[in-house]
C-alpha cells in the first residue's frame, strides 16, 4: 500500500468513525439533561408529556389571539409557522406578513389539527434524543447504578393449570415455549409503561428471565409489576356517546384532559362510561394509540374464563381472523351477554387500553368465539393479548440486586482514571525510551483509543467496568506492536541502512510477528465473548475491538508518519533510540 492510499484509508476510517461516535457525542456533551430525562422515559411518557406541553401551547395562543389577535409570534413558533404556510397554500392563499397569531391560527381548520401540529413538534424533538441514545455508547448496571432482578416462571405449574384445556397441552414443549415468549413480553410491557430507563428483559436459561433496569427505581415498584397480572376483560362499547366524545374532542382537544390523562368536565360522557383509548402496534410493536372509546364501567366477561386462543383463516374468505375458547362459566355469561346486546360493538380491553373491538352479529352460545376483519400482523397482536389471559405463568423473584447511583458514579471516575493513568504511562515511557519515534506511538494510541469508542457507538456496546479494564489491557498490548516495529527499525540502522531503508525492512519483518500475535489474542477474545457472559463477555468484546484498532494504527498510521518524515520533510535521521543515530 503506497502513502497515498494509507492518508486516502486513514482519513475514510476516521471520518466513518466520528459518524459513529457522533450519537454518543450528541447525547452526552450537546443534550440537556431534562431533555435526556425525557428521552429515556417510556413512549406513553413520551407521548402524555408532548400532549399536555401542546395543550398548554394551544390554550395560551388562543388567550394571546383574544387579548392581541395582531401580535407576532416569537422565533419558538417557527414550526407552527411553516405548516400555516403550507396549509394557506394549499388553500391558494399566502401568508402574509409579519405573521400574527390570528393568521396563524385561522389557517388549522379545528383545535386538534393545531394541537396535533404542536404535539408533533414536541414528540419530535424527544424522539431524536432518544435515537441519539439508542445510537449512543451505554452506561452499564455497574456504572450507572440501577437493579437487575432474576425471575423464576414457574412453566411445570402453568401447563398443570392447563390440563383440562387439550387443544393447549397436546404439545407440552411448545405450550412452555409460548408461556416462556409471552411472560417476557407481558414482563417488557409493564416496565415500559412504568417509565423506566431502558430496561433489559431478556430469557435466561429454560425458566427463568433476567431483568437489568439501569437508573434509579423502586424496588417494591418494580416487584409489584413483576408479580402482577395483567387485566383483561370485555366491555360493551356505548357508539353514542363515543360518537358524542369524538365530536367535543375535535373541537377542544386541549382542554379535554389533565396532564394525568383523566377529564376535565365528565359531564361529557353518561356517568356508568369512561373513555379509553383505542391502541394498535406501530412498525416496532408498541402501543400507539390511534383514538377514543367510550365504554361501560361494568365488566361484560372477564378474561379469567379464555382457555386458548389461536389465529385461523375464515372458511367463508380465507381471511385471518382470531378464535377462542371459554370455559363452562364463560360460554353462559357470554352467551346472555351477546344475545342481549345484537349489533352493538364490544370491546377488548387489556391494562386499561382498548386493543381491539368488534361488532356482535349474533348471540354465541358455544364457547367458541371467532373475531375477524384483522390483518395478519392485527390478527398476531390480538391473539397475544388474549393470551395474557390463560398463558399464566407463576412468577417468583429469586434474587434482586440494587447498585446505588452513587457507586456507579464512583465507579465511573475510577475507571477512567485508571484509563488516564495507564494511557499516559504508557505513553511517557514511549516517548523516553523512543525519542521522536515515540510520538509516532502516542498519535496511534491516541487513534487507537478514538476507533475503540467509536466502534462501541457504532454496534450500541454496553460501556461497563470490565468493558473499562479492557481498553485498559489494550492500551499496554497494543504497545507491543509498536516496540516490535521500532527494535527491528534499529536493528537495520545499525546494519548501516539509510533512514527509508530502515524502515521499510522494520515494518515489513515486523508484520508476521504482530500479527500472529495479535491474532491468537483475538481468537482468544472471541471465544469468550461467544461463550462467557457479563462481565467477561463485556471485556472479550472490548479487547477484540481493541486488538483490531491497534493493528490497524501500529501498521498504517505509525507507517505513514514515518514516511511523511522521510519523503516530505527530507529528514535522513531516524530519532528512535539513545544509542542509534
Amino acid at each position: 500500500m503506497n502513502k497515498r492510499s494509507r492518508f486516502i484509508t486513514i482519513l475514510v476510517v476516521l471520518a466513518v468513525c466520528f459518524a459513529f461516535l457522533w450519537p454518543s457525542i450528541s447525547w452526552y456533551a450537546r443534550t440537556s439533561k431534562d431533555a435526556q430525562t425525557l428521552a429515556l422515559g417510556s413512549l406513553e411518557k413520551i407521548k402524555d408529556y408532548s400532549t399536555a406541553k401542546a395543550s398548554e401551547d394551544v390554550l395560551a395562543l388562543k388567550a394571546l389571539a383574544n387579548t392581541n389577535a395582531a401580535a407576532e409570534l416569537d422565533a419558538s413558533y417557527e414550526y407552527l409557522v411553516k405548516a400555516a404556510r403550507k396549509a394557506y397554500k394549499a388553500d391558494g392563499k399566502k401568508l402574509e406578513e409579519p405573521v400574527t397569531v390570528a393568521a396563524v391560527l385561522s389557517a388549522f381548520s379545528s383545535e386538534s389539527e393545531l394541537l396535533a401540529v404542536i404535539e408533533s413538534n414536541y414528540r419530535n424533538d424527544i424522539l431524536k434524543a432518544k435515537k441519539r441514545y439508542t445510537n449512543s455508547v451505554k452506561l452499564g448496571l455497574d456504572l450507572s447504578g440501577g437493579m437487575n432482578i432474576i425471575v423464576h416462571a414457574d412453566l411445570d405449574a402453568a401447563l398443570a393449570s392447563q390440563s383440562d384445556s387439550t387443544s393447549v397441552v397436546s404439545d407440552p414443549v411448545q405450550f412452555k415455549k409460548d408461556a416462556m415468549a409471552q411472560a417476557i413480553e407481558t414482563l417488557t410491557g409493564r416496565i415500559d409503561k412504568f417509565g423506566l430507563t431502558s430496561p433489559v428483559v431478556r430469557q435466561q436459561g429454560e425458566d427463568r428471565i433476567y431483568i437489568e433496569i439501569p437508573g434509579a427505581a423502586d424496588s417494591e415498584s418494580v416487584n409489584t409489576l413483576v408479580m402482577g397480572k395483567g387485566i383483561l376483560n370485555f366491555r360493551l362499547v356505548d357508539d353514542a356517546a363515543t360518537q358524542s366524545f369524538n365530536m367535543y374532542y375535535a373541537q377542544h382537544a386541549a382542554s379535554t384532559f389533565t396532564a394525568n390523562g383523566k377529564l376535565l368536565d365528565p359531564s361529557i360522557i353518561p356517568d356508568d362510561c369512561e373513555v379509553m383509548g383505542l391502541y394498535t402496534k406501530d412498525d416496532y410493536g408498541l402501543d400507539e394509540r390511534i383514538g377514543y372509546l367510550v365504554v361501560k364501567k361494568e365488566i361484560a366477561l372477564d378474561g379469567q374464563h379464555i382457555k386458548s386462543a389461536q389465529v385461523t383463516a375464515n372458511n367463508l374468505n380465507n381471511q385471518p381472523q382470531v378464535t377462542f375458547e371459554l370455559d363452562g362459566d364463560g360460554a353462559v355469561i357470554f352467551g346472555d351477554f351477546t344475545a342481549a346486546h345484537v349489533n352493538e360493538s364490544l370491546a377488548i380491553v387489556s391494562d386499561d387500553k382498548i386493543k381491539s373491538y368488534a361488532r356482535i352479529n349474533e348471540a354465541i352460545r358455544t364457547g367458541q368465539v371467532a373475531i375477524s376483519g384483522f390483518s395478519v400482523d392485527e390478527a398476531q397482536n390480538l391473539q397475544k393479548v388474549l393470551q395474557t389471559a390463560w398463558l399464566s405463568v407463576p412468577l417468583e423473584v429469586e434474587s434482586q440486586q440494587v447498585i446505588g447511583a452513587s457507586l456507579g458514579d464512583q465507579a465511573i471516575q475510577q475507571g477512567i482514571r485508571a484509563l488516564v493513568v495507564g494511557l499516559t504511562a504508557v505513553l511517557v515511557f514511549m516517548l523516553l525510551y523512543y525519542l521522536g519515534a515515540g510520538v509516532n506511538a502516542i498519535v496511534a494510541q491516541v487513534l487507537n483509543m478514538y476507533i475503540m469508542f467509536s466502534v462501541l457507538s457504532a454496534f450500541n456496546l454496553t460501556l461497563t467496568l470490565s468493558s473499562i479494564a479492557g481498553m485498559i489491557l489494550t492500551v499496554g498490548m497494543s504497545v507491543d506492536a509498536n516496540v516490535i516495529i521500532f527494535e527491528r527499525i534499529k536493528e537495520e540502522l545499525r546494519s548501516g541502512k539509510s533512514r527509508a531503508a530502515a524502515i521499510a525492512s522494520g515494518f515489513d519483518n515486523a508484520f508476521w510477528a504482530i500479527m500472529d500475535s495479535n491474532i491468537t489474542t483475538f481468537i482468544a477474545a472471541i471465544f469468550m465473548s461467544q461463550l462467557g457472559t457479563g462481565s467477561i463477555q463485556g471485556f472479550a468484546v472490548s479487547l477484540a475491538i481493541g486488538v483490531v484498532s491497534s493493528v490497524f494504527t501500529a501498521l498504517v498510521v505509525s507507517r505513514l508518519m514515518f514516511d511523511f518524515g522521510t519523503e516530505v520533510m527530507h529528514k535522513q535521521h531516524v530519532s528512535i533510540s539513545w544509542r542509534v543515530k
